[in-house]
């Protein structure tokens, strides 16, 4: 195990996709133990109680925000690095910080939650597809109709590899473990504080604009990876994907998720997005691509075919830089 005397981090990075594609999300090993995520949503949610009150002005409750970011990420670079300095003189610590890594990321768990919903349209109907996108999205699920919700379903998938695998693996990548404590931080920040409801809207701030910021690069490269896969793929648009994302990510309402979204809709010749209702109130969002917004089961069965090509993709560049990473190191 000497090519792990320094740990070759895409190396790690590797065997934390294959540990995750092994067990997914561990649910019987989370049964025993607190998630990493758990612990800090439970954090957070001590955070909102105690600063977070209604009585105080829009400003003050901006600013506890920003302090609440702040104090956060301080607290999860501050572990990451305890960690692996611990880590760092172990036997085989290089294993256990790629266990780290496979819990904080979510490859298997996006494709086996995003097949559920289409499995539940098909098996129980429009109400049971419903029922199964609820889980993933805050738009109203009443509003949609069987295309709204396979269209939803393509999109958290999409924006959701780009939050919680790319971006994690990025800030891991260029960190180490501090790098990517604080990059699923602010992703739960966001989570739960990030929306414009009105106890949020001030509160929620900070933590939208530095999950934004985390992912700013993160998203670009998603697109690119799903841009790559279109090329691959027989039933894909290599030219399309990435047309689309140039013209079309701008659209949407968030700064960075319309990059995955333009890219898989250019790349399987469908829009996404649209109007939709979001907590009772319509939002005139616009569409993303120029194909049928009349997503069928064959598309969203080509969507799932994408993102496991996206996520090949993805490892075997992690496989080429651990070579490198050997060779010059």
């Amino acid at each position: 195990m000497l090519i792990f005397a320094g740990p070759n981090p895409f190396a790690v990075m590797l065997f934390a996709l294959a540990l995750d594609l092994a067990f997914g999300d561990m649910k019987l090993l989370f049964r025993f133990l607190p998630h990493p995520m758990v612990l800090a949503g439970r954090a957070i949610v001590w955070f909102d109680k105690r600063l977070n009150r209604i009585a105080r002005s829009d400003q003050s409750r901006r600013a506890r925000g920003i302090a609440t970011v702040l104090v956060m990420a301080a607290v999860a670079a501050a572990l990451g690095w305890i960690i692996k300095q611990y880590l760092g003189v172990a036997h085989f610590g290089w294993l256990a910080e790629a266990f780290l890594v496979a819990i904080l990321i979510s490859q298997r768990g996006l494709f086996e939650r995003t097949s559920a919903i289409g499995r539940a349209q098909q098996q129980g109907g429009l109400a049971a597809g419903r029922a199964a996108v609820a889980t993933r999205t805050d738009v109203d699920p009443e509003s949609l109709d069987e295309h709204g919700v396979l269209r939803v379903a393509i999109e958290s998938l999409f924006e959701n590899f780009s939050d919680g695998v790319v971006a994690p693996l990025f800030w891991y990548a260029l960190f180490g473990l501090p790098g990517i404590f604080v990059s699923t931080t602010a992703a739960m920040l966001d989570t739960m504080l990030g929306h414009r409801s009105a106890r949020y809207l001030h509160f929620g701030w900070a933590a939208a604009r530095f999950d934004d910021l985390l992912n700013w690069i993160p998203a670009r490269v998603t697109a690119l990876l799903i841009a790559v896969a279109a090329l691959v793929l027989p039933e894909t648009k290599f030219f399309a994907a990435f047309r689309t994302m140039v013209a079309d990510a701008g659209k949407h309402r968030s700064l960075n998720n319309g990059w995955p979204d333009a890219a898989a809709a250019g790349a399987l010749g469908i829009a996404l997005g649209g109007p939709r209702r979001h907590g009772g109130m319509t939002a005139n969002a616009a569409w993303i691509g120029y194909g049928r917004a009349r997503v069928t089961f064959t598309d969203f069965a080509a969507a799932l075919k994408l993102y496991l090509t996206t996520v090949i993709i993805l490892a075997l560049l992690l496989l080429i830089a651990a070579a490198y990473w050997w060779q010059w190191s």
